[in-house]
């Protein structure tokens, strides 16, 4: 299992690099989106992969039955995945005033931004 995630986040992050290096402003912020989701994965997968094993403690103990999944990495993951969509969102703004102004979504229209 963690090979097909480890070749999910590879192309995750060569899709995403190659949206990044297209002329299009909304494929840069795809790019932006692969590559978080991609670097979210990464994390998860690096915290280990047990299914059916939360890190619940039992009512009569101290600490979860081993072995058990790694909270941590979920918790950041969690932040990340919210600071993504903020990201995206602050992106998506720009994208959207940057065409207001230019009237294109081409980079290089962006060299006769000067009035």
């Amino acid at each position: 299992m963690e090979a097909l995630i480890a070749v999910l986040v590879g192309v995750l992050f060569g899709a995403g690099t190659y949206c990044l290096m297209r002329r299009s402003i909304v494929k840069l912020v795809i790019g932006v989106m692969l590559i978080s989701q991609a670097a979210n994965l990464l994390v998860f997968t690096s915290g280990g992969l047990l299914g059916g094993r939360p890190a619940l403690v039992p009512a009569d103990g101290t600490v979860p039955p081993a072995p058990f999944g790694d909270p941590l990495p979920q918790a950041m993951v969690l932040t990340a995945i919210v600071i993504g969509f903020g990201l995206v969102a602050f992106l998506l703004a720009l994208v959207a005033r940057a065409h207001e102004q230019v009237g294109s979504d081409d980079m290089n229209a962006f060299n006769k931004t000067d009035t």
